[in-house]
């Protein structure tokens, strides 16, 4: 009997690197492993039609730097795949570059990676967080060109502040916990409270409002979708404290990126750390010359530790749904 068939949709060199060996023992012995070979959004179309060499592919392993060959996992992509597709199975957290309901729509289940990125994320949140409170990318920028503390005014110190987390999922909770280590107070913003109460000490707030009131420094830990997409722009900036830090390890686009820029050259702003932007490699030329600021190149989940983790995670998950177990890591949209 044949194994059913199942696309690594990357880049050979780049999409599957730490878990070679967990892909051949693991998916390769419940499924026929085929590898992206086209170089072209057409020729992918090409390749899925009729009796092309993915027309009978089952569940795809997708990866994010599949866009550069065939584009995003939008509607019409989703549309083109064949029938047979059943699973998509997501490298990542965020799965905005993925129609999920034109995927729902066609009956095929779309997975994604959660829990691996928690700690790796939260990690680069701290570091931002730090580095913007006690401006320590001003600092480096002075010590780099030989001006050792010239023009440095003193910082703030975290303890004690309030650090306001929209989004309490495991990326947010993994980062409360590194910033109580800060002594800093953790509030947070939910639609509804998390159950069982959190195993560390926090303070639910009923609206995101009164939550930019309160915060020193406020992390935003949402997905981006139809709702979120520039949902933080100048009416949250005003209602935030003078002299707050925003902190962004989410989506750029979450963001009203004008209305960052003008908190910040207002002074509204203290500082800002953003791992994220709008429009990914691309970074505001506004945003790169202010140096009270730390800019990451969307470094989150950069090491390979955490690669490693969730490149397992969606070869577990391609094994366990082609195995007849269902996907473990279902996205909430098509949770029933």
């Amino acid at each position: 009997m044949s194994k059913p068939q199942v696309l690594i949709a990357a880049n050979p060199k780049t999409g599957i690197v730490w878990s070679k060996d967990e892909q051949a023992s693991k998916l390769g012995a419940v499924a026929e492993v085929l590898e992206l070979t086209s170089s072209s959004r057409s020729e992918f179309f090409d390749e899925l039609a009729g009796s092309g060499k993915y027309a009978n592919v089952v569940g795809i392993y997708r990866h994010n730097d599949s866009v550069s060959a065939v584009g995003l996992f939008d509607k019409e992509l989703i549309d083109k795949l064949p029938k047979s597709v059943k699973y998509i199975c997501h490298n990542g957290a965020g799965y905005d570059q993925i129609d999920v309901a034109a995927a729902s729509a066609r009956g095929i289940e779309v997975s994604h990676t959660p829990q691996a990125v928690d700690a790796a994320t939260a990690t680069v949140g701290a570091f931002l967080a730090i580095s913007a409170v006690r401006q320590f990318y001003r600092a480096e920028v002075n010590v780099r060109n030989g001006k050792w503390k010239a023009g440095l005014k003193p910082a703030r110190d975290p303890e004690e502040k309030v650090l306001g987390i929209i989004g309490m999922g495991g990326i947010g909770s993994a980062l409360a916990r590194r910033l109580i280590a800060f002594d800093m107070k953790v509030i947070y913003y939910n639609r509804k409270p998390i159950s069982p109460e959190p195993d560390f000490p926090c303070t639910y707030v009923s609206s995101q409002d009164e939550l930019l009131k309160q915060a020193d420094v406020v992390s935003l830990n949402l997905p981006l979708n139809d709702k979120t997409k520039g949902s933080f722009g100048k009416k949250q900036f005003d209602l935030m404290k003078d002299g707050s830090v925003l902190v962004n390890t989410a989506r750029g686009a979450v963001v009203d990126e004008e209305a960052l820029i003008e908190a910040l050259e207002s002074g509204k702003l203290a500082s800002a750390g953003i791992d994220v932007y709008p429009d990914e490699p691309n970074v505001n030329p506004k945003l790169i010359a202010m140096d009270n600021i730390t800019l990451l190149p969307h470094m989150g989940t950069e090491t390979r530790d955490t690669q490693k983790k969730m490149e397992i995670l969606v070869l577990d998950n391609l094994v366990s749904a082609v195995s007849g177990k269902g996907l473990l890591n279902q996205v909430p949209e098509q949770k029933k």
